[in-house]
Protein backbone atom coordinates (compact mmCIF):
# COMPACT_ATOMS: atom_id res chain seq x y z
CA UNK A 1 0.00 0.00 0.00
CA UNK A 2 2.89 2.32 0.88
CA UNK A 3 4.52 1.73 -2.53
CA UNK A 4 1.21 2.43 -4.24
CA UNK A 5 0.89 5.76 -2.45
CA UNK A 6 4.45 6.72 -3.41
CA UNK A 7 3.77 5.94 -7.04
CA UNK A 8 0.62 8.05 -7.01
CA UNK A 9 2.55 10.96 -5.54
CA UNK A 10 5.24 10.65 -8.20
CA UNK A 11 2.65 10.61 -11.00
CA UNK A 12 1.65 14.21 -10.35
CA UNK A 13 -1.80 14.01 -11.93
CA UNK A 14 -3.66 12.17 -14.67
CA UNK A 15 -1.80 11.11 -17.79
CA UNK A 16 -2.66 13.29 -20.78
CA UNK A 17 -4.84 11.67 -23.42
CA UNK A 18 -3.19 11.85 -26.83
CA UNK A 19 -5.09 13.64 -29.56
CA UNK A 20 -4.09 15.27 -32.86
CA UNK A 21 -3.30 18.96 -32.75
CA UNK A 22 -5.86 21.28 -34.38
CA UNK A 23 -5.16 22.21 -38.00
CA UNK A 24 -4.70 25.84 -39.03
CA UNK A 25 -5.28 26.42 -42.71
CA UNK A 26 -7.55 28.17 -45.17
CA UNK A 27 -10.71 26.38 -46.22
CA UNK A 28 -11.12 25.55 -49.90
CA UNK A 29 -14.22 24.11 -51.57
CA UNK A 30 -14.25 21.40 -54.23
CA UNK A 31 -17.72 21.41 -55.71
CA UNK A 32 -19.86 19.42 -58.11
CA UNK A 33 -23.61 20.03 -58.22
CA UNK A 34 -24.83 19.93 -54.63
CA UNK A 35 -21.82 17.98 -53.40
CA UNK A 36 -19.55 20.50 -51.67
CA UNK A 37 -16.34 18.96 -50.32
CA UNK A 38 -14.69 21.45 -47.97
CA UNK A 39 -10.94 21.16 -47.58
CA UNK A 40 -8.94 22.71 -44.77
CA UNK A 41 -9.96 24.84 -41.83
CA UNK A 42 -12.15 22.88 -39.46
CA UNK A 43 -13.30 20.45 -42.19
CA UNK A 44 -12.37 16.77 -41.77
CA UNK A 45 -9.21 15.49 -43.45
CA UNK A 46 -10.33 14.33 -46.89
CA UNK A 47 -9.43 11.14 -48.75
CA UNK A 48 -8.42 11.44 -52.39
CA UNK A 49 -7.49 8.79 -54.96
CA UNK A 50 -6.62 8.52 -58.64
CA UNK A 51 -7.74 6.29 -61.48
CA UNK A 52 -5.33 4.19 -63.54
CA UNK A 53 -7.61 3.79 -66.54
CA UNK A 54 -7.13 5.35 -69.96
CA UNK A 55 -9.18 8.54 -69.58
CA UNK A 56 -10.15 8.32 -73.25
CA UNK A 57 -12.29 5.32 -72.29
CA UNK A 58 -15.05 7.32 -70.63
CA UNK A 59 -17.13 4.34 -69.53
CA UNK A 60 -14.28 2.37 -67.96
CA UNK A 61 -12.98 5.50 -66.23
CA UNK A 62 -16.42 6.41 -64.89
CA UNK A 63 -16.83 2.89 -63.52
CA UNK A 64 -13.51 3.06 -61.68
CA UNK A 65 -14.25 6.55 -60.36
CA UNK A 66 -17.51 5.24 -58.93
CA UNK A 67 -15.73 2.26 -57.33
CA UNK A 68 -13.22 4.58 -55.69
CA UNK A 69 -15.98 6.92 -54.50
CA UNK A 70 -18.01 4.07 -53.03
CA UNK A 71 -14.88 2.85 -51.22
CA UNK A 72 -14.70 6.26 -49.53
CA UNK A 73 -12.73 8.56 -51.84
CA UNK A 74 -14.17 12.06 -51.59
CA UNK A 75 -12.37 13.36 -54.70
CA UNK A 76 -11.03 11.34 -57.61
CA UNK A 77 -8.21 12.50 -59.87
CA UNK A 78 -8.04 11.52 -63.52
CA UNK A 79 -5.23 11.94 -66.05
CA UNK A 80 -5.83 14.68 -68.63
CA UNK A 81 -2.82 14.44 -70.93
CA UNK A 82 -4.09 14.52 -74.52
CA UNK A 83 -6.79 16.27 -76.54
CA UNK A 84 -8.69 12.97 -76.63
CA UNK A 85 -8.56 12.69 -72.84
CA UNK A 86 -9.72 16.29 -72.41
CA UNK A 87 -12.61 15.67 -74.82
CA UNK A 88 -13.63 12.58 -72.80
CA UNK A 89 -13.85 14.38 -69.45
CA UNK A 90 -17.38 15.82 -69.95
CA UNK A 91 -18.63 12.36 -70.94
CA UNK A 92 -17.06 10.83 -67.83
CA UNK A 93 -18.83 13.45 -65.75
CA UNK A 94 -22.08 12.76 -67.58
CA UNK A 95 -21.79 9.00 -66.98
CA UNK A 96 -21.20 9.58 -63.27
CA UNK A 97 -24.13 11.97 -62.97
CA UNK A 98 -26.39 9.40 -64.62
CA UNK A 99 -25.30 6.88 -61.99
CA UNK A 100 -26.10 9.40 -59.25
CA UNK A 101 -22.41 9.64 -58.33
CA UNK A 102 -21.50 13.31 -57.80
CA UNK A 103 -17.96 12.84 -56.52
CA UNK A 104 -15.81 15.80 -57.67
CA UNK A 105 -13.30 15.09 -60.44
CA UNK A 106 -9.76 16.45 -60.33
CA UNK A 107 -7.85 16.94 -63.58
CA UNK A 108 -4.16 15.95 -63.48
CA UNK A 109 -2.25 18.25 -65.87
CA UNK A 110 1.38 18.21 -66.97
CA UNK A 111 3.20 19.97 -69.83
CA UNK A 112 0.16 20.88 -71.95
CA UNK A 113 -2.56 21.74 -69.43
CA UNK A 114 -2.74 25.36 -70.57
CA UNK A 115 -3.68 24.27 -74.08
CA UNK A 116 -6.09 21.54 -73.05
CA UNK A 117 -8.03 23.75 -70.66
CA UNK A 118 -8.23 26.56 -73.23
CA UNK A 119 -9.14 24.32 -76.18
CA UNK A 120 -11.68 22.20 -74.28
CA UNK A 121 -13.81 24.51 -72.12
CA UNK A 122 -16.29 21.72 -71.42
CA UNK A 123 -13.44 19.82 -69.79
CA UNK A 124 -12.50 22.88 -67.74
CA UNK A 125 -16.09 23.21 -66.52
CA UNK A 126 -16.66 19.49 -65.80
CA UNK A 127 -13.63 19.26 -63.53
CA UNK A 128 -13.99 20.49 -59.96
CA UNK A 129 -10.30 20.95 -59.30
CA UNK A 130 -7.10 21.23 -61.32
CA UNK A 131 -3.77 19.74 -60.33
CA UNK A 132 -0.87 21.81 -61.69
CA UNK A 133 2.80 20.85 -61.31
CA UNK A 134 4.95 24.02 -61.49
CA UNK A 135 7.92 21.96 -62.66
CA UNK A 136 6.03 20.75 -65.72
CA UNK A 137 4.28 23.87 -67.06
CA UNK A 138 7.10 25.11 -69.28
CA UNK A 139 10.57 26.56 -69.15
CA UNK A 140 12.05 30.02 -69.33
CA UNK A 141 9.71 32.77 -70.51
CA UNK A 142 6.94 30.25 -71.20
CA UNK A 143 6.72 29.02 -67.63
CA UNK A 144 4.87 31.89 -65.97
CA UNK A 145 2.78 32.53 -69.07
CA UNK A 146 1.50 28.96 -69.33
CA UNK A 147 0.98 28.71 -65.57
CA UNK A 148 -0.93 31.99 -65.72
CA UNK A 149 -3.20 30.72 -68.49
CA UNK A 150 -4.24 27.75 -66.35
CA UNK A 151 -4.81 29.93 -63.30
CA UNK A 152 -6.92 32.40 -65.30
CA UNK A 153 -9.19 29.57 -66.43
CA UNK A 154 -9.46 28.27 -62.86
CA UNK A 155 -10.40 31.75 -61.67
CA UNK A 156 -12.94 32.13 -64.48
CA UNK A 157 -14.77 28.96 -63.48
CA UNK A 158 -14.10 29.37 -59.72
CA UNK A 159 -12.24 26.06 -59.49
CA UNK A 160 -9.95 24.86 -56.74
CA UNK A 161 -6.33 24.31 -57.75
CA UNK A 162 -3.74 22.04 -56.19
CA UNK A 163 -0.28 23.35 -56.89
CA UNK A 164 1.56 20.06 -56.62
CA UNK A 165 5.34 20.18 -56.50
CA UNK A 166 7.13 16.84 -56.85
CA UNK A 167 10.83 16.29 -56.31
CA UNK A 168 10.91 13.97 -59.30
CA UNK A 169 9.94 16.90 -61.54
CA UNK A 170 11.24 19.86 -59.57
CA UNK A 171 11.63 23.24 -61.28
CA UNK A 172 15.30 23.09 -62.24
CA UNK A 173 15.62 26.87 -62.52
CA UNK A 174 14.68 27.29 -58.86
CA UNK A 175 16.95 24.43 -57.85
CA UNK A 176 19.90 25.89 -59.77
CA UNK A 177 19.38 29.34 -58.26
CA UNK A 178 19.22 27.97 -54.71
CA UNK A 179 22.28 25.80 -55.27
CA UNK A 180 24.14 28.89 -56.46
CA UNK A 181 23.06 30.82 -53.37
CA UNK A 182 24.08 27.91 -51.19
CA UNK A 183 27.57 27.82 -52.65
CA UNK A 184 28.10 31.36 -51.39
CA UNK A 185 27.12 30.57 -47.80
CA UNK A 186 29.86 30.54 -45.17
CA UNK A 187 28.43 27.21 -44.02
CA UNK A 188 26.63 25.63 -46.99
CA UNK A 189 23.53 23.51 -46.41
CA UNK A 190 23.44 19.85 -47.30
CA UNK A 191 22.14 19.16 -50.81
CA UNK A 192 19.01 17.57 -49.35
CA UNK A 193 18.23 20.72 -47.39
CA UNK A 194 18.56 22.79 -50.55
CA UNK A 195 16.12 20.44 -52.28
CA UNK A 196 13.65 20.87 -49.41
CA UNK A 197 13.92 24.63 -49.82
CA UNK A 198 13.44 24.36 -53.58
CA UNK A 199 10.23 22.38 -53.11
CA UNK A 200 8.78 24.86 -50.66
CA UNK A 201 9.93 27.91 -52.62
CA UNK A 202 8.30 26.52 -55.77
CA UNK A 203 5.00 25.75 -54.01
CA UNK A 204 4.66 28.98 -52.02
CA UNK A 205 5.95 31.15 -54.86
CA UNK A 206 3.51 29.59 -57.32
CA UNK A 207 0.65 30.11 -54.87
CA UNK A 208 1.52 33.79 -54.53
CA UNK A 209 1.69 34.13 -58.31
CA UNK A 210 -1.72 32.44 -58.66
CA UNK A 211 -3.17 34.80 -56.06
CA UNK A 212 -1.74 37.82 -57.89
CA UNK A 213 -3.21 36.61 -61.19
CA UNK A 214 -6.66 36.56 -59.61
CA UNK A 215 -7.28 33.12 -58.11
CA UNK A 216 -9.15 33.20 -54.81
CA UNK A 217 -6.50 32.20 -52.23
CA UNK A 218 -9.09 30.02 -50.52
CA UNK A 219 -9.14 27.92 -53.70
CA UNK A 220 -5.44 27.09 -53.43
CA UNK A 221 -4.19 23.77 -52.05
CA UNK A 222 -0.47 22.99 -51.91
CA UNK A 223 1.56 19.80 -51.92
CA UNK A 224 5.30 19.03 -51.88
CA UNK A 225 5.52 15.30 -52.50
CA UNK A 226 8.60 13.18 -51.99
CA UNK A 227 9.15 9.44 -51.67
CA UNK A 228 11.02 9.26 -48.36
CA UNK A 229 9.27 9.21 -44.98
CA UNK A 230 11.68 11.50 -43.12
CA UNK A 231 11.91 13.80 -46.15
CA UNK A 232 8.13 14.21 -46.26
CA UNK A 233 7.94 14.98 -42.54
CA UNK A 234 10.74 17.57 -42.78
CA UNK A 235 9.30 19.31 -45.84
CA UNK A 236 5.73 19.55 -44.56
CA UNK A 237 6.72 20.76 -41.12
CA UNK A 238 8.55 23.64 -42.81
CA UNK A 239 5.79 24.21 -45.39
CA UNK A 240 3.12 24.43 -42.68
CA UNK A 241 5.13 27.17 -40.95
CA UNK A 242 5.55 29.16 -44.17
CA UNK A 243 1.94 29.37 -45.36
CA UNK A 244 -1.68 28.97 -44.33
CA UNK A 245 -2.92 27.22 -47.47
CA UNK A 246 -4.68 23.87 -47.22
CA UNK A 247 -2.14 21.06 -47.66
CA UNK A 248 -2.39 17.75 -49.50
CA UNK A 249 -0.28 14.92 -48.05
CA UNK A 250 1.09 11.83 -49.70
CA UNK A 251 4.28 9.94 -50.38
CA UNK A 252 4.83 9.92 -54.11
CA UNK A 253 5.60 6.47 -55.52
CA UNK A 254 5.07 4.93 -52.08
CA UNK A 255 5.51 1.38 -53.44
CA UNK A 256 3.64 -1.90 -53.38
CA UNK A 257 1.73 -3.79 -50.72
CA UNK A 258 3.32 -3.79 -47.25
CA UNK A 259 6.12 -1.36 -48.13
CA UNK A 260 3.80 1.26 -49.57
CA UNK A 261 1.24 0.85 -46.81
CA UNK A 262 3.74 1.05 -43.96
CA UNK A 263 5.72 3.96 -45.43
CA UNK A 264 2.59 6.00 -46.12
CA UNK A 265 1.17 5.28 -42.69
CA UNK A 266 4.41 6.18 -40.93
CA UNK A 267 4.79 9.52 -42.72
CA UNK A 268 1.17 10.65 -42.78
CA UNK A 269 0.45 9.68 -39.19
CA UNK A 270 3.26 11.83 -37.79
CA UNK A 271 2.13 14.89 -39.75
CA UNK A 272 -1.59 14.42 -39.12
CA UNK A 273 -0.93 14.04 -35.40
CA UNK A 274 0.84 17.40 -35.53
CA UNK A 275 -2.17 19.03 -37.19
CA UNK A 276 -0.56 19.15 -40.65
CA UNK A 277 -2.56 18.03 -43.68
CA UNK A 278 -6.05 18.57 -45.06
CA UNK A 279 -6.29 15.93 -47.80
CA UNK A 280 -4.38 12.67 -48.16
CA UNK A 281 -3.68 10.07 -50.82
CA UNK A 282 -1.91 6.74 -50.41
CA UNK A 283 -0.14 6.16 -53.73
CA UNK A 284 0.01 2.36 -53.72
CA UNK A 285 1.23 0.36 -56.68
CA UNK A 286 -1.52 -2.31 -56.98
CA UNK A 287 -0.49 -5.94 -56.78
CA UNK A 288 -1.46 -8.02 -59.82
CA UNK A 289 -5.21 -8.44 -59.68
CA UNK A 290 -5.61 -6.12 -56.68
CA UNK A 291 -8.42 -3.59 -56.77
CA UNK A 292 -7.50 0.07 -57.19
CA UNK A 293 -9.71 0.77 -54.18
CA UNK A 294 -7.05 -0.64 -51.84
CA UNK A 295 -5.37 2.77 -51.67
CA UNK A 296 -8.65 4.27 -50.43
CA UNK A 297 -9.01 1.57 -47.79
CA UNK A 298 -5.51 2.26 -46.46
CA UNK A 299 -6.03 6.06 -46.42
CA UNK A 300 -9.34 5.65 -44.59
CA UNK A 301 -7.77 3.27 -42.06
CA UNK A 302 -4.99 5.77 -41.31
CA UNK A 303 -7.52 8.48 -40.48
CA UNK A 304 -9.76 6.11 -38.56
CA UNK A 305 -6.86 4.66 -36.55
CA UNK A 306 -5.81 8.18 -35.53
CA UNK A 307 -9.36 8.99 -34.47
CA UNK A 308 -9.67 11.76 -37.08
CA UNK A 309 -12.46 10.18 -39.13
CA UNK A 310 -14.82 7.24 -38.98
CA UNK A 311 -15.60 5.52 -42.28
CA UNK A 312 -16.57 1.92 -41.62
CA UNK A 313 -17.32 -0.24 -38.56
CA UNK A 314 -14.06 -1.48 -37.05
CA UNK A 315 -13.34 -5.17 -36.59
CA UNK A 316 -11.16 -6.18 -33.65
CA UNK A 317 -9.59 -9.58 -34.24
CA UNK A 318 -6.84 -11.44 -32.41
CA UNK A 319 -3.67 -12.40 -34.30
CA UNK A 320 -3.88 -16.06 -33.33
CA UNK A 321 -1.49 -18.19 -31.28
CA UNK A 322 -0.98 -21.81 -30.21
CA UNK A 323 -4.43 -21.79 -28.63
CA UNK A 324 -6.12 -21.04 -31.97
CA UNK A 325 -5.22 -23.90 -34.26
CA UNK A 326 -8.47 -23.45 -36.14
CA UNK A 327 -8.58 -20.88 -38.95
CA UNK A 328 -12.26 -20.24 -38.32
CA UNK A 329 -11.72 -16.93 -36.52
CA UNK A 330 -9.44 -15.69 -39.32
CA UNK A 331 -11.96 -16.61 -41.99
CA UNK A 332 -14.82 -15.09 -40.02
CA UNK A 333 -12.91 -11.87 -39.32
CA UNK A 334 -12.18 -11.40 -43.02
CA UNK A 335 -15.72 -12.33 -44.00
CA UNK A 336 -17.22 -9.83 -41.55
CA UNK A 337 -14.79 -7.07 -42.57
CA UNK A 338 -15.58 -7.64 -46.26
CA UNK A 339 -19.28 -7.75 -45.46
CA UNK A 340 -19.19 -4.44 -43.56
CA UNK A 341 -17.22 -2.65 -46.30
CA UNK A 342 -19.49 -4.05 -48.98
CA UNK A 343 -22.61 -2.82 -47.19
CA UNK A 344 -21.33 0.67 -46.34
CA UNK A 345 -22.34 2.42 -49.62
CA UNK A 346 -25.98 1.61 -48.72
CA UNK A 347 -25.65 1.74 -44.95
CA UNK A 348 -24.22 5.31 -45.01
CA UNK A 349 -27.59 6.60 -46.17
CA UNK A 350 -29.91 4.11 -44.46
CA UNK A 351 -28.23 3.78 -41.06
CA UNK A 352 -26.63 7.04 -39.85
CA UNK A 353 -23.92 6.41 -37.26
CA UNK A 354 -23.28 2.80 -38.25
CA UNK A 355 -19.70 3.65 -39.27
CA UNK A 356 -18.83 4.01 -35.56
CA UNK A 357 -19.95 0.47 -34.71
CA UNK A 358 -17.31 -1.83 -33.20
CA UNK A 359 -17.26 -5.56 -33.92
CA UNK A 360 -15.01 -8.14 -32.27
CA UNK A 361 -14.11 -11.54 -33.73
CA UNK A 362 -11.88 -13.35 -31.24
CA UNK A 363 -10.22 -16.74 -31.39
CA UNK A 364 -10.18 -18.16 -27.86
CA UNK A 365 -11.21 -17.74 -24.24
CA UNK A 366 -8.18 -15.70 -23.06
CA UNK A 367 -9.22 -12.26 -24.37
CA UNK A 368 -12.24 -13.24 -26.42
CA UNK A 369 -15.08 -12.60 -23.96
CA UNK A 370 -13.48 -9.39 -22.65
CA UNK A 371 -12.89 -7.86 -26.10
CA UNK A 372 -16.36 -8.94 -27.20
CA UNK A 373 -17.91 -7.17 -24.22
CA UNK A 374 -16.05 -3.96 -25.08
CA UNK A 375 -17.38 -4.07 -28.65
CA UNK A 376 -20.93 -3.26 -29.71
CA UNK A 377 -21.24 -6.80 -30.94
CA UNK A 378 -18.68 -9.57 -30.66
CA UNK A 379 -18.12 -13.28 -30.86
CA UNK A 380 -15.59 -15.42 -29.01
CA UNK A 381 -14.82 -18.53 -31.02
CA UNK A 382 -13.56 -21.73 -29.37
CA UNK A 383 -9.80 -22.20 -29.27
CA UNK A 384 -7.83 -25.42 -29.32
CA UNK A 385 -9.27 -27.83 -26.79
CA UNK A 386 -12.14 -25.55 -25.78
CA UNK A 387 -15.77 -26.52 -25.91
CA UNK A 388 -17.18 -26.10 -29.46
CA UNK A 389 -19.33 -23.13 -28.50
CA UNK A 390 -19.11 -19.44 -29.48
CA UNK A 391 -20.76 -16.94 -27.13
CA UNK A 392 -22.06 -13.76 -28.78
CA UNK A 393 -22.03 -10.49 -26.83
CA UNK A 394 -24.31 -7.57 -27.74
CA UNK A 395 -23.89 -4.20 -26.04
CA UNK A 396 -21.69 -5.74 -23.37
CA UNK A 397 -24.02 -8.59 -22.44
CA UNK A 398 -23.96 -12.23 -23.46
CA UNK A 399 -26.89 -12.66 -25.81
CA UNK A 400 -26.57 -16.21 -27.11
CA UNK A 401 -24.20 -19.06 -27.89
CA UNK A 402 -23.67 -20.38 -31.41
CA UNK A 403 -22.75 -23.97 -32.18
CA UNK A 404 -22.34 -26.14 -35.24
CA UNK A 405 -21.00 -25.70 -38.75
CA UNK A 406 -22.79 -22.46 -39.65
CA UNK A 407 -21.48 -20.12 -36.99
CA UNK A 408 -20.09 -17.68 -39.57
CA UNK A 409 -23.35 -17.32 -41.50
CA UNK A 410 -25.39 -17.05 -38.30
CA UNK A 411 -23.13 -14.35 -36.85
CA UNK A 412 -23.32 -12.31 -40.05
CA UNK A 413 -27.12 -12.42 -39.85
CA UNK A 414 -26.93 -11.31 -36.21
CA UNK A 415 -24.75 -8.35 -37.21
CA UNK A 416 -27.20 -7.36 -39.97
CA UNK A 417 -30.14 -7.55 -37.55
CA UNK A 418 -28.22 -5.50 -34.97
CA UNK A 419 -27.48 -2.76 -37.48
CA UNK A 420 -31.11 -2.54 -38.55
CA UNK A 421 -32.35 -2.50 -34.97
CA UNK A 422 -29.86 -0.03 -33.52
CA UNK A 423 -29.33 2.38 -36.40
CA UNK A 424 -32.47 1.98 -38.47
CA UNK A 425 -34.52 4.60 -36.63
CA UNK A 426 -31.96 7.41 -36.84
CA UNK A 427 -32.56 8.61 -40.40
Amino acid sequence: MKDSQNLQQQAGGPIAIASPLPRKSRQAKVVWRNNVVTVGGDAPVRVQSMTNTDTVDAVETAIQVRQLAQAGSEMVRITVNTPEAAAAVPYIREQLDRMGEYVPLVGDFHYNGHRLLADYPACAEALSKYRINPGNVGKGDKKDKQFGQMIEIAAKYDKAVRIGVNWGSLDQEIMAELMDQNSRRAQPWETRQVMYEALITSAVGSAELAKNIGLNPDNIILSCKVSGVQDLISVYRALAQRCDYALHLGLTEAGMATKGTVASTAALSVLLQEGIGDTIRVSLTPLPGEARTQEVVVASEILQSLGLRVFVPSVTACPGCGRTTSTTFQELAKQIDDFLRGEMPVWRTQYPGVEAMKVAVMGCIVNGPGESKHADIGISLPGNGEAPAAPVFIDGEKAMTLRGEHIAQEFQTIVQDYVQRRYGGQG
